[in-house]
């Protein structure tokens, strides 16, 4: 392959002030994205005072001098565009993608928070960002299984001083002490225009943005001390073994942790191989002998991830339940071995070499992507076209590259190797294993009686500039969007085609989608369905496991197949040049499937081991109760993997039944997007009329039993949880239901969008929680109404008496001009809504599954259109009133429970994890 491909056209200059400006013009949709990247990550950091880099991701959304408290998810939203942050060890990056009509908008309130918004932080304002980083930290950390992994590694790779030392979110204890002054300084120092490059890419005029750039950027003075940081890896001089014994995690898990090189080290390249060959795919020497000989764990995962400083190897194997992981251990020392005998087979060399040019066009398949990736190369490579270069020094690693870094990272090499096993199991840790050190953080009641935190004084001293920045830049008239013509087809087995071409790239993405799902299984025995395509990709009549993946490979294609609740999807993405070739593949797992047994055994006990692990976390653990509660003995109540004793009951010859009966074409419907001619798809599936023949075959029809009365809680003992779950709702409406679109449009409001009258009022106003949304799931059948989030423990009674009062308030909140801004927004987002083929194929596959009209989102605008304030009420009044709800609590019992009884539910009851859900029905 050509270096060449691998470019993206751009323009790059630099302001006065320092500030990196890259343009790319895309005008193929009426669009456009900005990001800017600061190089700022955690390590800027210093012990003591960690944190503070992910803590201005959330305050640089909160204000500004001139776009004013809560405006930049607020502003955003109302021009149809979508907006969020990202920190990581190296970098923070903010983004926007906006119809091409708010392109100024964007740039007036870029420009703000880079120069004018450090005057806005009081102490109010950064006590209350405090409690939403900390509720952060219990949600991804705290009250995850295994949460802890990372936190016990760096401590035990880098030396206290290294910035890699410490997590991105940080230390709570340094949070906590952290000072406006701190702060302010931190700010001062990283945030300013000559630590950061702006991107721009999408439809517009390239002379005229240049003139809005230097309009609002320009003036903004430099600062900070540029201080460069050279790479500095991990030393350790011998294994450091670690245990701890998770609060949620119920399987052992081992990982080995090597230090490796940084990013731009030449060894890089070389590394991103080796975890591949090492644990993906059949050949992979932990997959033959971890898996499939030794029988210890259903997977093995390794990599290495390189970063600007350092780098590390790891290896990380979830074993089967109650296995000592000194047998794990043992085993991977075989591995090795196995691969220092076997070798490298030149096609997983090759396999990895030729998915390098999808990967390139997927990457820059929206304009976002495309913006992510000229920043990163800017900033990390040093301009943005060295992508081309990367590529072509991954296009030039050998085998011998691979052993090399092998034999000088791995090898005999000292490794941080930790342990986490479930609480009261430490006789399953590695021999050898010390204690690690994990701060686990106490109850803390006094956000009760300091929120809702306000900002008292909200005044502060205006920064001079030459401009009238207190002047919002108006939106430009509204612009004309045209939706992609859909084709449809039907062969003469029943089978339905719906397709939409787009040859802006070379791609194709393509799916068959089969009614039914989870709906054939046997209620008394769910998990078949989904077991039968999970083998499905195990092999065909005329290859192997090994030779169906190496074909899929070879194309540098991607074949998928899984089970929902109500159907089955197989899903392929391609080169253009390589649909025929992929799509015969597909054929052939579709219609000669192996049926191997030894597979099987093995994708039973890693369903098996799968379901086990989910029942540690505590947000599946609520969601699966209310799916319960909604649904009652419905089939719909289940999981699609089923349960342990389920599975375990599962043989062959219940698979293959089930794919004869109910794999069929009148049921089906195949659907493409991409730059491929709809005759030639036409053409390539022309032979299903004779190969795949329709049966006599009817969806499965249950009635629904009657629902649990409202107004019920169930709480669920989570011991020692820092946060709560909540999940709060009731059963839906149908997928072509009329009312779900109306709904939907309620929601947008209640629960639907960051500025929503929930999160407001849980995350903004009281610093409850990182998050609250609502939803309806659209389904053939009814499907849910869900409120969900996870807060801090003691706010858990006002928590849920806030949203019993949003909803029982929500009628109130729509006037006339809120119905005709949410329309509006709603309006607006649709530019956005078909730029990628996953967005084109997800709208065509929505058509086929709930029997839509092919116009059915400009029908839906339409509807929008005639809605007004009391038909919305008529709905709200029918579909959300919160007596009528029911309410699912996961938290800590001992020092929750007694404040829930006091609400005055109709029904509450405590239920343990464990306990038989279906008991309670």
């Amino acid at each position: 392959m050509e270096q060449t491909l691998f470019k993206i056209e751009y323009e790059k200059y630099v302001l006065s002030n320092g500030l990196q400006v890259i343009l790319h013009q895309d005008h193929t949709d009426p669009i456009v994205a900005l990001a800017i990247l600061y190089h700022v990550g955690s390590n800027r950091e210093e012990p003591g005072k960690t944190g503070f880099a992910h803590f201005f991701e959330h305050m640089l959304f909160q204000n500004s001098e001139n776009v004013g408290k809560g405006n930049f998810f607020k502003l955003i939203e109302e021009t149809g565009g979508t907006l969020n942050g990202g920190t990581w060890q190296d970098g923070t990056v903010y983004y926007e993608v906006v119809p091409k009509n708010a392109l100024e908008l964007v740039l007036w309130m870029e420009s703000d928070r880079m120069g004018y918004m450090i005057n806005t932080v009081t102490k109010e304002v950064l006590e209350n960002e405090k409690e939403v980083v900390k509720n952060e930290k219990r949600q991804r950390v705290d009250n995850q299984p295994y949460g802890h992994t990372n936190y016990v590694i760096h401590k035990a790779l880098y030396n206290e001083q290294h910035p890699y030392n410490w997590q991105v979110i940080g230390s709570m204890e340094d949070l906590d002490q952290a000072n406006l002054n701190e702060v302010k300084n931190f700010y001062e120092k990283y945030y300013g225009p000559n630590n950061a490059t702006l991107v721009l890419a999408g439809d517009f005029d390239v002379d005229h943005v240049k003139q809005l750039i230097s309009k609002y950027f320009e003036e903004i003075p430099k600062r900070g001390i540029e201080v460069e940081l050279s790479p500095t890896p991990a030393d350790i001089s011998k294994d450091i073994r670690l245990m701890h014994e998770d609060n949620f995690g119920n399987l052992p898990e081992l990982t080995i942790t090597y230090p490796t090189v940084e990013e731009t080290h030449p060894d890089y390249y070389a590394l991103a191989f080796l975890g591949s060959i090492l644990a993906s795919g059949k050949r992979a020497p932990f997959f033959k002998e971890i898996v499939e000989a030794q029988k210890l764990a259903p997977r093995v995962l390794a990599g290495n991830r390189s970063m600007e400083l350092a780098g590390k190897f790891s290896i990380k194997i979830k074993a089967h339940a109650d296995t000592q992981l000194d047998k794990v251990y043992k085993a991977v020392q075989d591995a090795f071995d196995r691969f220092e005998a076997e070798g490298i087979d030149e096609k997983d060399i090759e396999k990895i070499k030729n998915a390098q040019e999808i990967e390139f066009f997927q990457g820059i398949s929206s304009v976002l992507n495309k913006s992510f990736q000229l920043a990163q190369y800017n900033v990390y490579r040093g301009e943005p076209d060295k992508l081309a270069e990367e590529v072509q020094a991954l296009m030039e690693v050998s085998r011998q590259d691979i052993i090399r870094v092998y034999e000088q990272y791995v090898k005999n090499q000292p490794a941080v190797i930790t342990s986490f096993v479930p609480k009261g199991k430490s006789s399953l840790a590695l021999s050898g294993s010390k204690r690690a050190e994990v701060v686990e953080e106490e109850m803390d009641e006094r956000i009760l009686t300091q929120n809702p935190l306000k900002d008292k004084t909200n005044s502060f001293i205006k920064t001079p500039s030459q401009l009238d920045r207190s002047v919002m830049p108006d939106i430009e008239q509204d612009i004309e969007i045209n939706f992609p013509a859909i084709w449809s087809h039907r062969l003469n087995n029943g089978l339905k085609i719906l397709g939409i071409q787009d040859k802006r790239l070379p791609l194709v993405e393509f799916s068959i989608r089969i009614q039914g799902g989870m709906l054939f299984d046997n209620p008394n025995q769910i998990g078949v369905a989904n077991l039968v395509t999970d083998l499905m990709m195990e092999g065909t009549q005329d290859k192997t496991p090994e030779q169906l993946q190496d074909a899929i490979h070879q194309l540098g294609s991607n074949i998928q197949i899984y089970t929902s609740s109500e159907l089955i999807e197989i899903h392929a993405s391609t080169l253009s040049r390589n649909f025929r070739a992929t799509w015969d593949l597909v054929q052939e797992i579709l219609l000669r499937p192996r049926w191997d047994q030894k597979e099987f055994e093995r994708i039973k006990r890693k369903t098996i081991n799968d379901i086990k692990m989910q029942e540690a976390k505590p947000n599946i653990i609520a969601g699966k109760l209310f799916k319960k509660l909604v649904y009652g003995k419905h089939i719909l109540a289940n999981s699609t993997m089923g349960e342990p004793h389920m599975v375990e009951g599962i043989d062959l010859d219940k698979i293959i039944d089930f794919y004869q009966s109910y794999f069929k074409p009148e049921l089906s419907c195949f659907h493409f997007a991409g730059a491929i001619e709809p005759d030639e798809v036409v053409d390539s599936l022309k032979s299903l009329e004779e190969t795949w023949l329709p049966g006599q075959v009817t969806l499965a029809s249950f009635e629904f039993p009657d629902s649990i009365p409202g107004n019920s809680l169930y709480f669920i003992d989570i011991p020692d949880a820092k946060q709560t779950i909540l999940n709060i709702g009731k059963l839906g409406v149908k997928g072509n239901d009329p009312d779900l679109d109306t709904l939907s449009f309620l929601n947008y409001k209640l629960g639907g969008n960051f500025n929503s009258l929930l999160n407001t009022q849980l995350r903004e106003e009281r610093g409850y929680t990182y998050g609250v949304r609502s939803r309806f799931s659209r389904r053939k059948n009814p499907g849910m109404f869900i409120i969900e989030t996870n807060v801090h423990a003691p706010a858990t009674v006002d928590s849920i008496n806030l949203i019993r009062e949003t909803v029982q308030n929500l009628s109130k909140f729509f006037t006339e001009s809120a119905v005709d801004k949410i329309r509006q927004i709603i309006k607006r987002g649709q530019a956005r809504s078909f730029e990628t083929l996953f967005q084109k194929l997800s709208t065509l596959e929505k058509i086929s599954t709930y029997d839509l009209p092919l116009d059915y989102i400009d029908q839906t605008i339409k509807r929008y259109d005639h809605l007004d304030v009391d038909s919305l009420k008529e709905v709200i009044l029918k579909h959300l009133q919160p007596s009528s709800m029911i309410y699912v609590v996961a938290g800590d019992a001992k020092t929750q429970y007694q404040n829930v009884e006091k609400l005055g539910f109709d029904h509450i009851e405590l239920v343990n994890p464990q306990h038989q859900i279906t008991a309670l029905l």
